[in-house]
């Protein structure tokens, strides 16, 4: 009798416990659910779901005061030395909202988002965007990206170990091949129009193959300086490679969410009266939460075009949390860089949002 006793005294004990846990889980902060409430996206988007979200998201296309092919890619080598602190503010799993070109691959596979939404005010843009999507899709491995971005043969004895140094410096050495060219952008259209059945406009078609054209005949100089090759072996503060071509896992990590469609172009002015309120609008029909905007340095457009305020309003409208983070870029000192060129700062979006965007 001693026995049952005992065994059913730890029995109520057991469920004591289980039941101010189950408590503790019913009552926890709003603070702590955002992560949690971003897994209530899918898993993956459907074809007909990207597209819908991408194309019903998008206002119409505007021009950016320095349009020419250098905004195909960053110039921001600094870029990384915001990721350690980054990656301690905002949990995996949140959603991920960012503008431009590659330097939204570096951030988001450092922060492993369970959705990217890439806005820019640009049409080409969606063009550059959707061309990656198709390349990342495409090739297994980073040798195979380098290969199809820049039409260039496989060099020999390139491994998936290879630092990004090292693969910049073998492909730095081969050489570009008009067949891989015709190939490889018959591929990428196949890959969008067959494959996944968009219906791109007879614009984003020939804008596609102008993008890829620029990266065929421009070579790792797209930009002069900085050169893909720099942007893409450049470090952290702490001499750590992170860029999304530094190693197989960052790149595994980025490919694994275009090929669930899960990173979405988006045609929009940050100050425009669309695009971030119907993104808001989806993200807030779905549960999930922004974990971090990154803005580059369009907030001093915006203000100069006096249209700073009309931003604010329509971040104010994103699902928020503590969690939530703006990346900033701005030339001159102060952030997390020194000397010349851009350099990178972070701020809270909810607390930024309460003083009405006071950060800027």
């Amino acid at each position: 009798m001693r026995q049952i006793r005992h065994a059913r005294r730890r029995a109520a004990l057991f469920c004591t416990v289980v039941g101010m846990l189950l408590l503790c889980m019913a009552v926890a902060p709003r603070f702590d659910a955002g992560p949690a409430a971003s897994r209530a996206l899918p898993a993956r988007l459907t074809d007909e779901a990207f597209w819908r979200l991408s194309q019903d998201s998008s206002e119409p296309g505007g021009t950016f005061r320095s349009l020419d092919i250098t905004n195909l890619t960053s110039n921001e080598m600094q870029s990384q030395w915001v990721i350690p602190d980054l990656a301690a503010r905002v949990p995996s799993g949140a959603v991920y909202l960012g503008v431009g070109p590659e330097q939204n691959f570096t951030y988001i596979a450092a922060l492993r988002p369970s959705l990217a939404v890439i806005f820019d005010i640009r049409r080409g843009n969606l063009d550059l965007q959707l061309m990656y999507k198709a390349i990342f899709e495409l090739c297994p491995e980073r040798a195979d990206f380098v290969s199809m971005l820049f039409s260039l043969a496989r060099p020999a004895g390139v491994g998936r170990d290879a630092t990004a140094d090292a693969l910049f410096a073998a492909f730095g050495r081969a050489e570009r091949s008009d067949a891989l060219y015709g190939r490889d952008l018959q591929a990428i259209l196949d890959r969008l129009t067959h494959d996944h059945g968009f219906t791109l406009a007879p614009g984003d078609a020939a804008g596609i193959r102008a993008v890829f054209q620029t990266f065929y005949e421009s070579g790792f100089a797209v930009r002069a300086s900085p050169t893909y090759a720099d942007l893409m072996t450049a470090t952290d503060r702490g001499g750590l490679a992170r860029s999304f071509l530094a190693s197989e896992a960052l790149y595994s990590a980025m490919r694994d969410l275009e090929l669930r469609n899960l990173v979405v172009p988006v045609v929009g002015d940050f100050g425009g009266g669309k695009a971030i309120r119907a993104v808001a609008g989806y993200l807030k029909g779905q549960g999930a939460v922004v974990g971090a905007f990154y803005l580059s340095n369009v907030e001093q457009y915006l203000e100069q075009d006096g249209t700073w305020g009309a931003f604010c309003r329509n971040v104010a409208t994103l699902p928020l949390d503590g969690h939530s983070t703006f990346i900033r870029s701005a030339s001159g000192g102060g952030g997390y860089g020194r000397g010349p060129g851009f350099v990178s700062s972070l701020g809270g979006m909810a607390d930024e949002v309460r003083q009405g965007c006071g950060g800027s």
